[in-house]
């Protein structure tokens, strides 16, 4: 039984760090709670590397994975893309998301994110604006460029006032000015699955 449930974790790993782009496609509700732990996994992505870091996350703990999706997808070039989050920054703008999934069955709720203009994005703004997580356990993770969470885990705690939001996780993920995409694969990708394994047995998540 041991070597079977070994093999599996094996699989699952496997499978999460080295076919991202087989994966089904973004937006749907996968997987399910296991293990006596009602898990919810949510993340928005644009390089597809906190993608990459949340179905790390989602084979450890068997949780399930939702991505957020803006109602008015954001502009596929770069600087278009960054005008405008600094334009909703600057205004306190939360654009309106296709998918708000409903948190309440989940009493674990994993929050994913890449940093944008160092702070934590618009559309995790929103939804985290309008769910209520009140009593239950909130692990912020994040990938960036190069520089850092920025200001995102404490927006996060902020947002969560009611809530038990445990010590973030933050990777390395891609570098999209630089042309530099989904990087969390291969290696990379075993050595933020070691790094996703620390992090949850500091907090006891299994």
């Amino acid at each position: 039984m041991t070597r079977t449930l070994n093999r599996r974790r094996m699989l699952a790993l496997m499978s999460a760090s080295t076919a991202v782009a087989a994966l089904p496609a973004i937006g749907r509700a996968q997987g399910s709670p296991t293990k006596g732990q009602d898990v919810l996994i949510v993340y928005l992505t644009r390089t597809r590397n906190t993608e990459a870091l949340a179905r790390l996350v989602q084979a450890r703990t068997g949780g399930t994975l939702v991505a957020l999706q803006p109602q008015q997808p954001y502009p596929q070039n770069y600087q278009a893309h960054v005008d405008q989050v600094v334009r909703e920054n600057e205004q306190s703008l939360t654009p309106a998301l296709r998918n708000p999934v409903d948190p309440a069955p989940y009493s674990t709720v994993f929050v994913g994110f890449p940093t944008w203009g160092m702070q934590l994005p618009p559309p995790v703004k929103s939804w985290l604006a309008q769910v209520k997580l009140s009593g239950k356990r909130v692990l912020p993770f994040n990938t960036h460029a190069g520089f850092g969470v920025g200001s995102g885990f404490e927006t996060v705690q902020a947002l969560c006032p009611n809530s038990t939001v445990l010590a973030g996780l933050s990777i390395e993920g891609g570098y999209e000015k630089r042309g530099q995409m989904l990087m969390l694969q291969g290696d990379r990708a075993r050595r933020a699955d070691e790094q996703v394994a620390q992090w949850l047995a500091r907090h006891q998540i299994s």
